[in-house]
C-alpha cells in the first residue's frame, strides 16, 4: 500500500537496449526505462533512511517494492494527463485518489458504521485519581494524619509525596479499572468522591489514593461520535483507492527487477 508521507519523484531514465544486461547501477526497469540504484536511495532519504544503515532485507523489500509501486502510478497519472510529468509522486496521488473518491459521505454511512462498531464508542467506568507516594511507612503515616486532621489531599501531596505530580497536587487524571495495577483497582473504585484510602503498601513504597471525581460507564452518542466516524471512513476509502491505483498501474506496465544490482537480498512481489 503506498504511504501517506510521499518524496516527490526523481526520475532516471537509462535507455533500455533491447535485452543487453542492465548497467551495474539499473536495478529495475519500468517498460523501457531503467531507473538507477540513486533515485532509490533518493527516495530513502526523502524519508531519513540510510541504505547502509544495517535495515533488514524484508524491511528494504517493502521499501523498494513501495517505491516501485509509487513510480508505476506517477507514471500513470503524467500519461493519463492528470498531473505534469514534474509533477512529485504526492501531488500525483493525491490529485489520482482526489478524483476517484466518492461523493462526501451520506449521514446513513455514518450512522451504520456506528451502528456496527458500538463497542468503539463505549467509554468504561472512569475516576479521577489523586496519590500521595511515599518511600517510608513513617512518612505515609504522617501524611494520613495530616488527612484526618482536615489538611487538603492535595497540599499533603504538595509537600510530602516524592512522585512526579506532586506538585500538582498528586493528580493523576481520569483512570479506568484497566489503567491501574491489579492491586489497586477495588481500593480505589470503592472509594467515594474526596474520600481517600487507607495506606497501600508496595514493593517501592506506600500510597494513599483519593478519588476526587467519578464518571460512569457511558456510550458516545451517534452526533459526537459522527466526525471521527467521518475521519475514520475517509481514511479507509483513501487506502482502498490507493490499493486500487497501484493493482491497475501494475497491470499496465511490465516491470523488471535486476536483484543482482540491489545491495540487499530482494525477495518482492515485482518480477
Amino acid at each position: 500500500m503506498l504511504r501517506r508521507s510521499i518524496a516527490p519523484l526523481v526520475a532516471v531514465a537509462l535507455a533500455a537496449c533491447g535485452d543487453e544486461l542492465p548497467a551495474p547501477d539499473v536495478v529495475a526497469r519500468v517498460g523501457g526505462s531503467g531507473i538507477a540504484l540513486t533515485v532509490f536511495e533518493e527516495y530513502l532519504e526523502r524519508s531519513s533512511i540510510e541504505l547502509d544503515a544495517g535495515l533488514d532485507d524484508r524491511v528494504l523489500t517493502q521499501l523498494f517494492d513501495d517505491f516501485l509501486d509509487e513510480t508505476l502510478v506517477h507514471r500513470m497519472a503524467v500519461e493519463d494527463g492528470v498531473v505534469e510529468a514534474s509533477a512529485g509522486r504526492h501531488q500525483a496521488l493525491e490529485t489520482l485518489v482526489r478524483r476517484r473518491f466518492a461523493d462526501e459521505l451520506t449521514d446513513e454511512r455514518v450512522l451504520l458504521y456506528y451502528r456496527t462498531h458500538l463497542e468503539r464508542f463505549s467509554r468504561p467506568e472512569r475516576v479521577r485519581l489523586s496519590q500521595i507516594l511515599v518511600e517510608e511507612r513513617a512518612a505515609a503515616e504522617l501524611a494520613h494524619q495530616e488527612l484526618a486532621s482536615g489538611v487538603p489531599f492535595e497540599e499533603v501531596a504538595r509537600r510530602l509525596s516524592t512522585e512526579p505530580a506532586a506538585a500538582i497536587g498528586g493528580d493523576q487524571g481520569y483512570l479506568t479499572r484497566d489503567d491501574l495495577p491489579p492491586a489497586f483497582v477495588e481500593t480505589v473504585f470503592e472509594l467515594e468522591i474526596g474520600q481517600y484510602s487507607p495506606i497501600v503498601a508496595v514493593d517501592y513504597g506506600f500510597h494513599i489514593f483519593q478519588v476526587t471525581d467519578r464518571r460512569p460507564a457511558e456510550t458516545v452518542p451517534s452526533d459526537q461520535a459522527a466526525a471521527e466516524i467521518r475521519d475514520l471512513l475517509r481514511r479507509e476509502d483513501s487506502e482502498e483507492i490507493q490499493s486500487s491505483l497501484v493493482e491497475e498501474a501494475r497491470g499496465r506496465y511490465n516491470v523488471s527487477v535486476y536483484a543482482s544490482n540491489l545491495p540487499f537480498d530482494y525477495q518482492g512481489s515485482h518480477g
